[in-house]
């Protein structure tokens, strides 16, 4: 199959399109023609070697997340689906597999695309829009009518934590994003937004019940005087100082930090998939690469100006 792999650690350059094995199905597994991927910061970060604990020295690994596209083959074990279905899901694999020909994901992690969204649509829609639910339900513990900021409001995570959050029942969302990005973020749903190009969302003595970081730009130590008593800030990507001193302090000022690890939950999936049916929930793609173009992918997501997804098709 052709597929983007690597090598070895470094920058965008080491990736190359060419011939790899199709991977083989397990028992509780669907092998899919994938027609979308998408790039998420966390594939450069594995390309780049900043995971390097985790993800280990064994090569050629293949990037990528996020699938969309067509089962052609299941497991022995699997009864929910069949040749044929349209499925979307985070490949659970945990270091990627997405950016190629085929790929396997377990009976699960995936689940059957919206009849309203398109492959490229799709693909757009599973690590972050689980990252964005999870943050906010599970670690932020988000009630009903609370107030809420997320930092990064354009990004992909970002720009369904808007929607998720009022999906969820937030009294009131705020946006944190550059001028470009404004017009943007108020359509997904944001009562207020904060261009950070011109003002410092921790200067004003603004009380949220969620601090939502989405793209690792603020700190706990930086923001928890934004929080109200019993606020949660939530990060995806810590500093690691930042973790230490602010575990200790979250005792005194009873505003807790929360770290998130998305997890590629099928019922959570299935919960978006049903808001995206609903109109509630609605990805954003920002570009359009083709599979082979994998390198200007990476390099564009590095840049850190998306607006919402990067999305990798298929041929």
């Amino acid at each position: 199959m052709k597929a983007i792999y690597y090598e070895k650690y470094g920058d965008a350059d080491v990736l190359q399109y060419g011939e790899q094995p199709k991977p083989e199905v397990k028992e509780d597994q669907l092998l899919v023609r994938v027609y979308a991927s998408s790039v998420n910061p966390v594939d450069w970060k594995v390309r780049s070697g900043h995971l390097l604990p985790v993800s280990g020295l064994n090569f050629p690994k293949i990037p990528g997340h996020d699938i969309a596209g067509e089962v052609v083959k299941v497991g022995q074990e699997v009864t929910t689906f069949k040749p044929g279905d349209r499925v979307f899901g985070m490949l659970d694999t945990g270091l990627g597999g997405a950016a190629a020909e085929f790929a396997v994901i377990s009976d699960k992690a995936a689940v059957l695309m919206p009849e309203s969204l398109n492959y490229v649509q799709a693909a757009a829609v599973p690590l972050t829009a689980l990252t964005a639910l999870q943050a906010l339900r599970d670690k932020g513990e988000l009630a009903q009518g609370e107030r809420v900021l997320i930092n990064g409001a354009s990004s992909g995570v970002g720009s369904f934590a808007i929607q998720i959050a009022k999906a969820l029942g937030a009294g009131e969302v705020t946006g944190v994003c550059s001028t470009d990005h404004i017009q943007l973020v108020k359509s997904l749903g944001a009562d207020r937004v904060v261009d950070y190009t011109e003002e410092d969302f921790t200067e004003k003595k603004n009380c949220y019940n969620i601090i939502f970081d989405a793209v690792a730009k603020s700190t706990y130590l930086g923001s928890k005087d934004s929080l109200c008593q019993n606020g949660r800030y939530v990060t995806t990507v810590p500093n690691p100082k930042d973790i230490a001193l602010g575990y200790a302090l979250s005792v005194f000022y009873n505003k807790k930090l929360k770290v998130l690890v998305a997890d590629e939950k099928g019922e959570d999936l299935e919960l978006i998939r049903a808001w995206i049916e609903a109109g509630k929930v609605w990805p954003v793609v920002d570009k359009e690469f083709l599979l082979r173009e994998a390198a200007e992918a990476h390099r564009y997501s590095e840049e850190g100006h998306a607006a919402g997804k990067i999305v990798l098709v298929v041929e």
